[in-house]
């Protein structure tokens, strides 16, 4: 049976930056390719990444690496990241819209305000509305830009979680905003590694 992964960072899980230097292009590899599997692309330029404990402890530790902010630094990365660490009844996504061109971008993200509002996930015939995470950058200005990232939960209730983990199960992932309606449908291989974020009691 597939042990639970773990749920939260702590500080006993953050390596001293001299260890981790020596190890950290190794790590980078393997969380890399675990990412290949946990991103999903929806219409011309939205990709979701579905985090996990792994992604989260190689960000907190390179934000400690680049940073260099010591010991003082550690509380405050953990406190940002664990929020985007699945609890085990949510999938946790960042959403990025990857426009290149900055003049294009720039009127994209005017037109795309409130996209994070209109994000859902279909499974076993529920619909999941995605829930934004709230943290301190304001992801919609006062003039009505959006921002080019946002953190979002799917919060998975138990029937919808045991459809989501069954072999083959077709899900689907879509963006209703006025400006950008688009479905996509998940490969079994994503699938099958989001299903291990929901805890086995949530299924």
């Amino acid at each position: 049976m597939t042990s639970q992964p773990r749920r939260a960072l702590t500080r006993a899980d953050v390596m001293e930056m001299a260890d981790y230097a020596r190890v950290r292009k190794e790590r980078r590899a393997a969380v890399t390719a675990l990412k290949r599997h946990r991103r999903l692309a929806v219409g011309p330029f939205a990709t979701f990444h579905f985090e996990s404990f792994e992604t989260m402890w190689m960000q907190v530790h390179e934000m400690l690496h680049i940073e260099q902010g010591g010991e003082e630094q550690i509380a405050g990365e953990l406190e940002a990241y664990n929020p985007l660490i699945p609890p085990g009844d949510s999938l946790i996504a960042t959403l990025m819209l990857e426009i290149d061109d900055p003049a294009r971008r720039e009127r994209e993200l005017y037109r795309l305000a409130g996209i994070e509002d209109a994000v859902r996930l279909e499974v076993g015939g529920t619909t999941v509305a995605a829930e934004p995470i709230e943290d301190e950058v304001a992801r919609t200005t006062e003039d009505g830009k959006t921002s080019s990232i946002h953190f979002l939960r799917f919060p998975v209730a138990p029937a919808a979680a045991a459809a989501f983990r069954t072999p083959g199960a077709r899900v689907l992932l879509g963006i209703d905003h006025p400006a950008y309606g688009h479905l996509a449908i998940m490969p079994e291989e994503t699938r099958a590694a989001l299903a291990e974020d929901l805890d086995d009691g949530a299924a």
